[in-house]
């Protein structure tokens, strides 16, 4: 009998079976039709999986990786490059902000280092009052 059980498809796409079963509740990955009493997924599965996985940590939300799945079965490039554009324009906005905020705590932890009297600046910083 070929194909992975739901177990062999999360631990080839380095997930967990209840995440292969989330995006299956969500409509992202289909249920396949049981060969007996056991599922059996194929590469076309596993490769859907992953996709999803890798646009999820580019920050694309669940509705949005729905509509690129539903865009490559109609060759949309338009509208998929669209929105390939306003997620790089969102990690560029995330990554400015990264980066002040190193900046800032880097400050921060400089002046802290220096060992003069009074409470730590990284303590300052944090304290709402």
């Amino acid at each position: 009998m070929g194909g992975m059980t739901i177990g062999r498809l999360a631990e080839a796409a380095n997930v967990g079976v209840e995440t292969v079963r989330f995006y299956q509740r969500r409509g992202l990955l289909p249920v396949p039709r049981s060969a007996g009493a056991v599922r059996r997924y194929d590469e076309e599965d596993l490769r859907r999986l992953r996709f999803i996985r890798r646009a999820a940590t580019a920050g694309f939300t669940l509705a949005d990786i729905a509509e690129l799945i539903r865009l490559d079965t109609t060759e949309d490039r338009p509208r998929a490059a669209a929105m390939a554009a306003d997620r790089l324009a969102a990690l560029d906005i995330k990554i400015a902000e990264l980066e002040a905020s190193r900046a800032a705590l880097a400050r921060l932890s400089a002046a802290c280092g220096k060992g003069e009297e009074g409470p730590c600046p990284i303590l300052e910083a944090f304290d709402p009052d």
